[in-house]
């Protein structure tokens, strides 16, 4: 009555989700909901809309300041948020 091929449900819902098509998209989700996390609340006070378009992640900043000084910091964001997600979602981001 036992089952010797037990698996783990993580490994069940990943397998679905990628069978239908939606990990990429979750994924994309998960670090898109990471940006404040990983930028913290100082840069997040000054965050607008964020997006994912061709693995890039499009962040409107408020302060041309911020945006100057993010962007020579933008390897360090993407290999952060990678890491945070578990995945290689991004390849780089655009502060506009």
């Amino acid at each position: 009555m036992f089952r010797k091929d037990v698996k783990n449900i993580k490994e069940l819902i990943l397998r679905n989700l990628r069978a239908q098509g939606l990990e990429t998209p979750l994924l994309q989700k998960r670090l898109i909901e990471a940006w404040p996390v990983v930028a913290g609340e100082a840069i997040s006070r000054y965050t607008g809309s964020v997006s994912i378009r061709n693995q890039t992640l499009y962040v409107h900043l408020t302060s041309p300041a911020l945006r100057a000084d993010l962007s020579m910091q933008r390897s360090e964001y993407v290999k952060r948020l990678n890491e945070y997600v578990g995945s290689q979602v991004i390849s780089d981001i655009r502060f506009n």
